[in-house]
Protein backbone atom coordinates (compact mmCIF):
# COMPACT_ATOMS: atom_id res chain seq x y z
CA UNK A 1 0.00 0.00 0.00
CA UNK A 2 1.19 3.56 -0.67
CA UNK A 3 3.05 5.03 2.27
CA UNK A 4 1.23 8.36 1.89
CA UNK A 5 -2.18 6.83 2.67
CA UNK A 6 -3.43 6.03 6.15
CA UNK A 7 -5.61 2.99 6.85
CA UNK A 8 -8.62 5.29 7.16
CA UNK A 9 -7.87 6.79 3.74
CA UNK A 10 -7.57 3.33 2.18
CA UNK A 11 -10.88 2.31 3.70
CA UNK A 12 -12.32 5.57 2.41
CA UNK A 13 -11.27 4.64 -1.13
CA UNK A 14 -13.03 1.29 -0.80
CA UNK A 15 -16.12 3.00 0.62
CA UNK A 16 -16.21 5.49 -2.26
CA UNK A 17 -16.15 2.66 -4.83
CA UNK A 18 -18.90 0.83 -2.97
CA UNK A 19 -20.94 4.05 -2.84
CA UNK A 20 -20.71 4.43 -6.62
CA UNK A 21 -21.63 0.77 -7.19
CA UNK A 22 -24.63 0.86 -4.85
CA UNK A 23 -25.76 4.22 -6.24
CA UNK A 24 -25.72 2.90 -9.78
CA UNK A 25 -27.44 -0.38 -8.98
CA UNK A 26 -30.26 1.52 -7.27
CA UNK A 27 -30.44 4.00 -10.15
CA UNK A 28 -30.85 1.06 -12.52
CA UNK A 29 -33.70 -0.29 -10.39
CA UNK A 30 -35.40 3.11 -10.30
CA UNK A 31 -35.12 3.34 -14.08
CA UNK A 32 -36.59 -0.16 -14.51
CA UNK A 33 -39.47 0.84 -12.24
CA UNK A 34 -40.10 3.97 -14.38
CA UNK A 35 -39.37 6.18 -11.38
CA UNK A 36 -36.59 7.95 -13.30
CA UNK A 37 -37.63 9.77 -16.48
CA UNK A 38 -35.37 8.83 -19.35
CA UNK A 39 -32.31 6.60 -19.41
CA UNK A 40 -29.27 6.16 -17.17
CA UNK A 41 -25.79 5.17 -18.30
CA UNK A 42 -24.21 3.12 -15.53
CA UNK A 43 -20.62 3.27 -14.28
CA UNK A 44 -20.68 -0.25 -12.81
CA UNK A 45 -17.28 -1.93 -13.28
CA UNK A 46 -15.37 1.31 -13.88
CA UNK A 47 -15.33 2.61 -10.28
CA UNK A 48 -11.56 2.23 -9.84
CA UNK A 49 -10.88 4.83 -12.53
CA UNK A 50 -12.94 7.68 -11.12
CA UNK A 51 -11.99 6.99 -7.52
CA UNK A 52 -8.32 6.34 -8.29
CA UNK A 53 -7.97 9.60 -10.22
CA UNK A 54 -10.05 11.80 -7.92
CA UNK A 55 -8.28 10.55 -4.79
CA UNK A 56 -5.41 12.79 -5.94
CA UNK A 57 -7.55 15.90 -6.40
CA UNK A 58 -8.77 18.72 -4.19
CA UNK A 59 -12.11 20.53 -4.36
CA UNK A 60 -10.40 23.38 -6.22
CA UNK A 61 -9.22 21.06 -9.01
CA UNK A 62 -11.59 20.57 -11.93
CA UNK A 63 -13.09 17.59 -13.70
CA UNK A 64 -15.38 17.22 -16.67
CA UNK A 65 -17.37 14.10 -17.34
CA UNK A 66 -19.35 12.14 -19.91
CA UNK A 67 -22.89 10.82 -20.36
CA UNK A 68 -21.77 8.17 -17.83
CA UNK A 69 -21.05 10.73 -15.15
CA UNK A 70 -22.65 9.67 -11.84
CA UNK A 71 -19.48 7.89 -10.75
CA UNK A 72 -17.25 10.86 -11.50
CA UNK A 73 -19.37 13.23 -9.41
CA UNK A 74 -19.46 10.82 -6.48
CA UNK A 75 -15.72 10.15 -6.82
CA UNK A 76 -15.12 13.91 -6.56
CA UNK A 77 -17.16 14.04 -3.34
CA UNK A 78 -20.67 14.64 -4.66
CA UNK A 79 -23.85 14.19 -2.65
CA UNK A 80 -25.98 11.15 -3.59
CA UNK A 81 -29.10 12.90 -2.26
CA UNK A 82 -28.84 15.76 -4.73
CA UNK A 83 -27.80 13.34 -7.48
CA UNK A 84 -30.89 11.16 -7.06
CA UNK A 85 -33.05 14.29 -6.85
CA UNK A 86 -31.63 15.34 -10.21
CA UNK A 87 -32.24 11.91 -11.74
CA UNK A 88 -35.84 12.08 -10.57
CA UNK A 89 -36.24 15.60 -11.98
CA UNK A 90 -36.79 17.23 -8.59
CA UNK A 91 -36.07 20.79 -7.52
CA UNK A 92 -33.44 19.78 -4.91
CA UNK A 93 -31.32 18.18 -7.62
CA UNK A 94 -27.92 19.48 -8.63
CA UNK A 95 -29.43 21.29 -11.61
CA UNK A 96 -32.86 21.83 -10.01
CA UNK A 97 -34.22 18.85 -11.88
CA UNK A 98 -33.55 20.36 -15.30
CA UNK A 99 -30.43 18.44 -16.27
CA UNK A 100 -31.22 14.84 -15.48
CA UNK A 101 -28.81 11.93 -15.54
CA UNK A 102 -26.40 13.23 -18.19
CA UNK A 103 -26.03 16.82 -16.99
CA UNK A 104 -25.10 16.76 -13.30
CA UNK A 105 -22.61 19.34 -12.05
CA UNK A 106 -21.32 20.72 -8.76
CA UNK A 107 -19.08 23.75 -9.13
CA UNK A 108 -18.38 23.83 -5.38
CA UNK A 109 -16.27 20.68 -5.71
CA UNK A 110 -14.88 21.45 -9.17
CA UNK A 111 -17.21 19.14 -11.10
CA UNK A 112 -17.87 21.22 -14.22
CA UNK A 113 -20.49 18.84 -15.54
CA UNK A 114 -21.42 15.61 -17.19
CA UNK A 115 -22.40 15.93 -20.83
CA UNK A 116 -24.70 14.12 -23.20
CA UNK A 117 -22.54 15.05 -26.21
CA UNK A 118 -19.77 12.54 -26.89
CA UNK A 119 -16.41 14.32 -26.80
CA UNK A 120 -17.75 17.55 -25.32
CA UNK A 121 -15.64 17.37 -22.17
CA UNK A 122 -12.07 17.89 -23.46
CA UNK A 123 -12.49 21.52 -24.62
CA UNK A 124 -14.23 22.46 -21.36
CA UNK A 125 -11.50 20.92 -19.22
CA UNK A 126 -8.83 22.45 -21.45
CA UNK A 127 -10.44 25.88 -20.93
CA UNK A 128 -10.44 25.37 -17.16
CA UNK A 129 -6.77 24.34 -17.32
CA UNK A 130 -5.99 27.46 -19.36
CA UNK A 131 -7.69 29.59 -16.71
CA UNK A 132 -5.69 27.88 -13.94
CA UNK A 133 -2.46 28.53 -15.77
CA UNK A 134 -3.44 32.17 -16.36
CA UNK A 135 -4.31 32.66 -12.69
CA UNK A 136 -1.27 30.62 -11.58
CA UNK A 137 -3.43 28.99 -8.89
CA UNK A 138 -1.80 25.55 -8.99
CA UNK A 139 -5.01 23.74 -9.92
CA UNK A 140 -5.28 20.99 -12.50
CA UNK A 141 -8.12 19.80 -14.70
CA UNK A 142 -9.02 16.21 -15.54
CA UNK A 143 -11.28 15.25 -18.41
CA UNK A 144 -12.83 11.78 -18.39
CA UNK A 145 -13.84 10.41 -21.80
CA UNK A 146 -14.26 7.07 -23.54
CA UNK A 147 -12.45 5.31 -26.34
CA UNK A 148 -15.18 6.44 -28.76
CA UNK A 149 -14.76 10.08 -27.77
CA UNK A 150 -11.06 9.89 -28.61
CA UNK A 151 -12.11 9.79 -32.28
CA UNK A 152 -13.80 13.18 -32.02
CA UNK A 153 -12.14 16.34 -33.25
CA UNK A 154 -12.82 17.97 -29.89
CA UNK A 155 -10.40 15.57 -28.22
CA UNK A 156 -7.64 16.28 -30.72
CA UNK A 157 -8.12 20.04 -30.63
CA UNK A 158 -8.00 20.08 -26.83
CA UNK A 159 -4.93 17.82 -26.76
CA UNK A 160 -3.13 20.00 -29.29
CA UNK A 161 -3.78 23.27 -27.45
CA UNK A 162 -3.01 21.74 -24.04
CA UNK A 163 0.35 20.51 -25.28
CA UNK A 164 1.16 23.72 -27.13
CA UNK A 165 0.68 25.84 -24.00
CA UNK A 166 1.75 23.14 -21.49
CA UNK A 167 -1.59 23.37 -19.72
CA UNK A 168 -2.24 21.50 -16.44
CA UNK A 169 -4.60 19.00 -18.06
CA UNK A 170 -4.94 15.24 -17.65
CA UNK A 171 -6.80 13.53 -20.48
CA UNK A 172 -8.16 10.38 -18.85
CA UNK A 173 -9.50 7.86 -21.35
CA UNK A 174 -11.76 5.24 -19.78
CA UNK A 175 -11.31 2.59 -22.43
CA UNK A 176 -14.09 0.10 -21.72
CA UNK A 177 -13.57 -1.51 -25.13
CA UNK A 178 -16.89 -0.34 -26.57
CA UNK A 179 -18.03 2.90 -28.15
CA UNK A 180 -21.75 2.57 -27.38
CA UNK A 181 -22.39 -0.80 -29.09
CA UNK A 182 -19.25 -0.96 -31.26
CA UNK A 183 -16.08 -2.76 -30.28
CA UNK A 184 -12.98 -0.60 -30.15
CA UNK A 185 -11.30 -2.62 -32.91
CA UNK A 186 -14.21 -1.77 -35.20
CA UNK A 187 -14.12 2.00 -34.71
CA UNK A 188 -10.42 2.89 -34.49
CA UNK A 189 -7.15 1.61 -35.90
CA UNK A 190 -5.10 1.84 -32.70
CA UNK A 191 -5.18 -0.70 -29.89
CA UNK A 192 -3.97 1.76 -27.27
CA UNK A 193 -5.57 5.20 -27.25
CA UNK A 194 -2.46 6.33 -25.35
CA UNK A 195 -0.49 5.99 -28.60
CA UNK A 196 -2.25 9.13 -29.82
CA UNK A 197 -0.28 11.14 -27.26
CA UNK A 198 2.77 10.96 -29.52
CA UNK A 199 1.10 13.24 -32.04
CA UNK A 200 0.92 15.95 -29.40
CA UNK A 201 4.31 15.51 -27.76
CA UNK A 202 2.89 14.46 -24.40
CA UNK A 203 3.28 11.30 -22.33
CA UNK A 204 0.84 8.51 -23.10
CA UNK A 205 0.37 6.09 -20.21
CA UNK A 206 -1.58 2.82 -20.17
CA UNK A 207 -2.78 1.60 -16.77
CA UNK A 208 -4.94 -1.24 -15.46
CA UNK A 209 -8.26 0.49 -14.89
CA UNK A 210 -9.52 -2.34 -12.68
CA UNK A 211 -6.80 -1.67 -10.08
CA UNK A 212 -7.63 1.43 -8.05
CA UNK A 213 -4.12 1.78 -6.62
CA UNK A 214 -2.51 1.48 -10.05
CA UNK A 215 -4.84 4.18 -11.36
CA UNK A 216 -4.15 6.36 -8.32
CA UNK A 217 -0.38 6.07 -8.78
CA UNK A 218 -0.38 6.77 -12.53
CA UNK A 219 -2.84 9.65 -12.17
CA UNK A 220 -0.88 11.03 -9.23
CA UNK A 221 2.29 11.21 -11.31
CA UNK A 222 0.45 12.91 -14.18
CA UNK A 223 -1.20 15.39 -11.82
CA UNK A 224 2.09 16.20 -10.10
CA UNK A 225 3.68 16.75 -13.50
CA UNK A 226 0.87 19.11 -14.47
CA UNK A 227 1.17 21.06 -11.22
CA UNK A 228 4.89 21.54 -11.92
CA UNK A 229 4.02 23.24 -15.18
CA UNK A 230 5.26 20.40 -17.37
CA UNK A 231 2.07 20.06 -19.37
CA UNK A 232 -0.62 17.48 -20.09
CA UNK A 233 -0.67 13.70 -19.99
CA UNK A 234 -2.89 11.22 -21.82
CA UNK A 235 -3.79 8.51 -19.32
CA UNK A 236 -5.56 5.46 -20.72
CA UNK A 237 -7.29 3.25 -18.16
CA UNK A 238 -8.22 -0.19 -19.50
CA UNK A 239 -11.56 -0.93 -17.89
CA UNK A 240 -14.92 -2.54 -18.62
CA UNK A 241 -18.55 -1.63 -18.16
CA UNK A 242 -20.42 -4.59 -16.75
CA UNK A 243 -23.77 -3.62 -18.24
CA UNK A 244 -25.25 -2.46 -21.52
CA UNK A 245 -24.75 1.03 -22.94
CA UNK A 246 -27.94 2.15 -21.17
CA UNK A 247 -29.35 0.52 -18.05
CA UNK A 248 -28.44 -3.00 -17.04
CA UNK A 249 -29.33 -5.33 -19.89
CA UNK A 250 -31.70 -4.65 -22.75
CA UNK A 251 -30.17 -7.32 -24.94
CA UNK A 252 -28.92 -4.81 -27.48
CA UNK A 253 -25.19 -5.11 -26.86
CA UNK A 254 -23.88 -8.50 -27.95
CA UNK A 255 -20.71 -9.53 -26.13
CA UNK A 256 -18.87 -12.81 -25.77
CA UNK A 257 -19.88 -14.48 -22.51
CA UNK A 258 -16.28 -15.45 -21.73
CA UNK A 259 -15.18 -11.84 -22.22
CA UNK A 260 -17.81 -10.57 -19.79
CA UNK A 261 -16.98 -13.28 -17.25
CA UNK A 262 -13.27 -12.49 -17.49
CA UNK A 263 -13.75 -8.81 -16.76
CA UNK A 264 -16.27 -9.42 -14.00
CA UNK A 265 -13.76 -11.73 -12.34
CA UNK A 266 -11.52 -8.66 -12.10
CA UNK A 267 -14.18 -6.54 -10.36
CA UNK A 268 -12.20 -3.69 -8.75
CA UNK A 269 -14.24 -3.61 -5.53
CA UNK A 270 -13.80 -7.17 -4.22
CA UNK A 271 -10.22 -7.12 -5.55
CA UNK A 272 -9.32 -4.09 -3.43
CA UNK A 273 -11.32 -5.39 -0.48
CA UNK A 274 -9.30 -8.63 -0.58
CA UNK A 275 -6.05 -6.66 -0.49
CA UNK A 276 -7.20 -4.69 2.56
CA UNK A 277 -8.27 -7.89 4.33
CA UNK A 278 -5.01 -9.68 3.48
CA UNK A 279 -3.04 -6.75 4.90
CA UNK A 280 -5.14 -6.73 8.10
CA UNK A 281 -6.45 -3.25 7.39
CA UNK A 282 -10.05 -4.48 7.60
CA UNK A 283 -11.82 -7.76 8.26
CA UNK A 284 -14.49 -9.39 6.15
CA UNK A 285 -16.96 -8.31 8.82
CA UNK A 286 -15.76 -4.72 8.54
CA UNK A 287 -16.29 -4.83 4.78
CA UNK A 288 -19.83 -6.18 5.17
CA UNK A 289 -20.61 -3.46 7.72
CA UNK A 290 -19.21 -0.84 5.33
CA UNK A 291 -21.48 -2.06 2.53
CA UNK A 292 -24.51 -1.99 4.83
CA UNK A 293 -23.59 1.54 5.91
CA UNK A 294 -23.46 2.63 2.26
CA UNK A 295 -26.79 0.95 1.47
CA UNK A 296 -28.42 2.79 4.34
CA UNK A 297 -27.03 6.02 2.93
CA UNK A 298 -28.47 5.14 -0.47
CA UNK A 299 -31.89 4.43 1.08
CA UNK A 300 -31.80 7.82 2.78
CA UNK A 301 -30.76 9.52 -0.46
CA UNK A 302 -33.62 7.99 -2.44
CA UNK A 303 -36.11 8.99 0.28
CA UNK A 304 -34.74 12.55 0.15
CA UNK A 305 -35.09 12.67 -3.63
CA UNK A 306 -38.62 11.32 -3.69
CA UNK A 307 -39.66 13.81 -1.00
CA UNK A 308 -38.20 16.69 -3.00
CA UNK A 309 -40.84 18.74 -4.87
CA UNK A 310 -41.06 18.83 -8.62
CA UNK A 311 -39.91 22.13 -10.14
CA UNK A 312 -42.59 24.74 -10.59
CA UNK A 313 -43.19 25.50 -14.30
CA UNK A 314 -42.58 29.17 -13.55
CA UNK A 315 -38.83 28.49 -13.14
CA UNK A 316 -38.46 26.86 -16.55
CA UNK A 317 -36.49 29.74 -18.08
CA UNK A 318 -34.34 30.48 -15.03
CA UNK A 319 -30.61 29.60 -15.19
CA UNK A 320 -30.54 29.53 -18.99
CA UNK A 321 -28.27 31.60 -21.19
CA UNK A 322 -30.88 32.95 -23.58
CA UNK A 323 -34.62 33.39 -23.56
CA UNK A 324 -36.77 33.49 -26.65
CA UNK A 325 -38.60 36.78 -27.08
CA UNK A 326 -42.36 36.82 -27.53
Amino acid sequence: MPADLSNDELIGILERMILIREFEERAATLMEQNRIPGAVHLYVGEEAVGVGVCSNLTDSDYITSTHRGHGHLLAKGGDPKRMYAELLGRSDGYCKGKGGSMHVADLDIGMLGANGIVGAGPPIAMGAAFASQYRDDGNVSVVFFGDGASNQGTFHEAANMASLYKLPLILCCENNLYGEFTRQADHQAVKDVADRAGGYNMPGIVVDGMDVMAVREAAGEAIARARRGEGPTLLECKTYRFYDHVGRDFGILKRDEEEVAHWKSRDPIPAFQTILVDQNIITDGDAEALTEKVRARIDEAVEFAEASPEPDPSVLLEDVYTEASA
